[in-house]
């Protein structure tokens, strides 16, 4: 069987505000419209098509995506979905990621495959709509240490550059030494030579990041029709301005996300992002910095730009282009721009999403439904061989490092290093003990408890030695499993979250993608064990 599915939870990788969410905890059912379920979108499509600034929006956004897409050899589906944004029957299905170098790490593939995976089987649910898959470029984003590397065979590859600002802007000097490199590290081969190229041609013939990025992303998922946006847009910005205008004018983000993560905090939640009285940046030749309301005027933090509120309306009004949201804003920004009915992020993008629903209903936006993306591990048939002969099962790979090698040792020994039934009897003798001293004397209590722990530690240290023991004895054993692990869980962090799908690319070539986009399911709600 290719495939095996564990729960999230089982993982010990999400956390437990996530899986309460998969769960559908009813106290946290007022942080989000609808689950993500089949049934559901009925009802979403509904909604959203009563957004009454849908037409106009509609229109920039398709004759925007236009423009963009002039210097790209862009799919015939793909080109058809800009076109079908036109029309009040088609809807997006969004996720958004940061534009890492050469994808960063693999769960980006994951993403894209879960967006377009539920756009097809939305059609075949609700074939009288269309749906577009929409992966939006988080350009604005000013994390550059975040996203200026990746990581191949366990080496970091990397690009080194001062500027500042949106990264979306950088311009793409300097790549050049990091595509010798990359060439070198590849190695010879078809696939090998396929990844040199895209890197090339996305790095070396573009002129910023947010091209280089669109133009990767076409290449592995053009012919399924994704369409990427770059926001960072005027046109785009001009329809989101009486939101900016708002939030300029009343702080209505702060007010309401700051009641949000109150009740978060009651519930022992823990919060991902908190929000700020303005939550807006200024961005302009390689300036990006948060615009503060101080002292009766608007500024730009650590720069002498001044607005008095007329000014800073005109200034809005004139170069929407130069405002850019931030982590609080960015989200109802997506919303306002798109036909949007669902986004699908990570477990951390997830939580932060939860916190908003409060200030989508204060600026009349319908919230989306939310998706945990899909998560995999990848195993190659070898690899699965040499678990199976190791009698390493799924679940085995997702225990930490110590707990692993001492279930592995526990199941490979002659002896029975396991204490539990030992300590389980000496707790009962205890007992009778206890019973005992309290029909004698009570003042010999506190000399049975201190017996008690004393044994039930020493049995402890006991099994601790025999597993150490017995750890050295199977040596060898022990560290083919660990081996294992670490090929699939390396630095004992998910594959999805470190390794770069070059690796998986030289593997299995253009088998990759269509491979995965048979057993990534977004609504199975499961973490994905996939042999290929």
């Amino acid at each position: 069987m290719p495939t095996d599915c564990i729960p999230f939870r089982a993982t010990g990788y999400f956390s437990d505000f996530i899986c309460d969410y998969l769960d559908q905890k009813p106290e946290l059912k007022p942080l989000y419209n609808r689950f993500p379920t089949l049934e559901n979108f009925k009802a979403q499509i509904e909604e959203k098509s009563k957004s009454g600034h849908l037409e106009r929006s509609r229109k920039v956004l398709s004759k925007t995506l236009t423009n963009q897409y002039t210097t790209i050899e862009a799919s015939e589906l793909t080109l058809n979905n800009i076109e079908s944004l036109k029309s009040e029957t088609t809807f997006t299905i969004t996720t958004g990621h940061q534009l890492n170098l050469f994808t960063g790490p693999l769960y980006f593939l994951y993403k894209i495959i879960s967006t377009i995976n539920l756009t097809e089987e939305l059609k075949s649910a609700y074939p009288d709509y269309d749906f577009v898959p929409v992966y939006w470029m988080a350009s604005e984003d000013h994390d550059f240490d975040e996203i200026n590397f990746f990581n191949f065979k366990g080496k970091k590859i990397q690009w080194n550059s001062d500027q500042t600002g949106a990264v979306g802007h950088f311009i793409t000097n300097g790549l050049e030494d990091v595509y010798e490199v990359v060439a070198s590290e590849f190695g010879s081969g078809k696939f090998a030579e396929q990844l040199k190229t895209w890197f090339k041609n996305a790095y070396l013939n573009h002129d910023n990041l947010a091209d280089a990025t669109r133009y990767l992303a076409n290449e592995l998922f053009g012919e399924y029709g994704l369409v990427v946006v770059d926001a960072d847009d005027r046109e785009l910005k001009r329809l989101f301005i009486p939101q900016m205008k708002n939030e300029l004018l009343e702080q209505t983000a702060f007010k309401t996300v700051s009641e949000t993560n109150n009740t978060l905090e009651k519930l022992g939640l823990k919060i991902q992002v908190n929000p700020r009285e303005i939550n807006l940046f200024y961005i302009h030749n390689g300036l990006r910095e948060r615009i503060v309301f101080e002292d009766s005027t608007f500024k730009v933090l650590d720069t002498e730009i001044i607005w008095n509120e007329e000014e800073l309306l005109n200034h809005l009004q004139e170069y929407p282009e130069r405002f850019s949201p931030n982590v609080i804003m960015r989200p109802l920004y997506q919303e306002v721009i798109l036909p949007n009915l669902c986004y699908i992020g990570g477990g951390g993008e997830m939580i932060y999403w939860l916190q908003l629903k409060s200030n989508f209903e204060a600026q009349d936006v319908t919230f989306p439904m939310l998706l945990l993306r899909n998560s995999a591990l990848v195993k190659t048939k070898k690899q699965a061989e040499k678990l199976e002969k190791l009698n390493i099962s799924d679940a085995d790979l997702f225990l930490n490092r110590n707990s692993f090698i001492n279930k592995k040792v526990r199941q490979i020994s002659n002896i029975d290093i396991d204490f539990s039934d030992q300590i389980k009897f000496l707790n009962q003798q205890f007992k009778d003990l206890y019973q005992l001293a309290e029909q004698t004397d009570k003042s010999f209590l506190g000399a049975v408890k201190a017996q008690e722990v004393k044994q039930i530690k020493g049995l402890k240290q006991l099994e601790k030695r025999l597993l150490k023991a017995q750890k050295r004895k199977l040596k060898d054993h022990i560290e083919r499993c660990t081996d294992l692990q670490e090929q699939l869980f390396p630095g004992q962090s998910l594959q999805e979250r470190n390794t770069n799908f070059s690796e998986l690319y030289l593997e299995f070539g253009d088998d990759l993608i269509s491979e995965l986009k048979k057993y990534l399911q977004p609504l199975e709600d499961e973490f994905a064990v996939i042999t290929l």
